[in-house]
């Protein structure tokens, strides 16, 4: 593994931990409106990303996203409505009716499928040892949380979750490169805002927004500011240097890093099962990063690297705020 691989490897994983020990403030958001608690949070992270999408000597965002076409555009409304607010949404409706375990377990089958659509949609062959891992970081995401009771609603919700998941890495191939990770973040991010604030008002009317406890205020800072912008920009700089076949395979991370901070908040516990799952992950994660494969084997395809001016650059779920 080269040193941008590898850089993009510990950029991916560190991205899901973030997620993954993140539900502690999920848990706080639970009686906070859905969609107001979605326009707050990435309303408050496409701000703060602001100053960072323009550097001097390099093309103003403004100048960037001009030369989107319409259908870049429609990607874009697309990435925020499917990967963002409908997973979080699809979360939500599936763990009234299903125990938080479920909508986990068939995300975590979304390396699977994301090793599978990429290669497909870029008319290549899936790579086999990404498809291996995936089946071991499935596996050990299923073995960390368990199975719990669910109904047909849940199940159909906890599907929805899955797509949600894998949209969030499939459908950003294509705008990654022109926009890289900083303004694709901040755009899309600008975008659900738009989007949570459109369906809270359908929903709940005025009543979709209402001031936040000093808990939820907290909490809702932690997942703009740590959770959404270090989160998803880390995210897509991976993305950018390993691909989403890859980079997708870090997801399984998530669940092992809720499962080792719970016992810390006393909402959890970490057992053998946990133990196991945990080291499926990491096995299915170091065969398909390549860690494991003989020197000078050829690498699963990445993204190619963004234009120097852009080079700068989910999961699961206790609640509806998540990543």
């Amino acid at each position: 593994m080269n040193a941008i691989s590898l850089r993009g490897a510990l950029l991916a994983a560190f991205a899901c931990v973030l997620v993954g020990a993140s539900f502690t403030a999920n848990s706080v958001l639970g009686d906070y409106p859905y969609a107001g608690g979605q326009a707050l949070r990435y309303g408050l992270a496409a701000l703060l990303l602001l100053p960072l999408i323009h550097r001097p000597g390099e093309p103003r965002p403004a100048a960037t996203l001009r030369l989107l076409t319409g259908r870049q555009w429609g990607r874009l409304a697309l990435l925020a409505a499917v990967g963002m607010v409908g997973f979080n949404f699809a979360v939500l409706a599936a763990e009234r009716s299903a125990e938080p375990a479920v909508p986990g377990v068939f995300v975590g089958c979304a390396p699977i499928l994301v090793a599978v659509l990429v290669p497909l949609l870029e008319g290549r062959r899936p790579t086999r040892p990404v498809l291996y891992a995936a089946g071991l970081v499935a596996a050990g995401a299923f073995t960390v949380q368990g199975w719990g009771r669910t109904d047909l609603s849940g199940i159909l919700c906890s599907v929805g979750a899955l797509a949600g998941e894998v949209g969030f890495a499939v459908i950003a191939v294509p705008v990654l490169r022109p926009l890289g990770p900083k303004l694709l973040s901040a755009t899309v991010c600008a975008i659900a805002a738009a989007e949570s604030t459109v369906l809270g008002l359908v929903l709940d009317g005025g009543g979709f927004l209402r001031l936040p406890t000093g808990a939820e205020a907290l909490a809702l800072v932690w997942q703009a500011a740590v959770v959404t912008v270090i989160g998803f920009v880390c995210w897509y700089m991976g993305m950018q240097r390993i691909g989403a076949e890859r980079a997708t395979l870090f997801s399984g991370l998530i669940p092992v890093s809720a499962a080792l901070t719970a016992p810390l908040v006393g909402t959890g516990s970490y057992g053998l099962a946990q133990a196991a799952g945990s080291c499926l992950v990491g096995l299915g994660v170091a065969i398909g990063s390549g860690v494991l494969g003989r020197r000078g084997a050829t690498a699963p395809q990445a993204e190619a690297p963004a234009p120097k001016a852009d080079a700068g650059p989910r999961a699961v779920r206790r609640s509806a705020n998540v990543l």
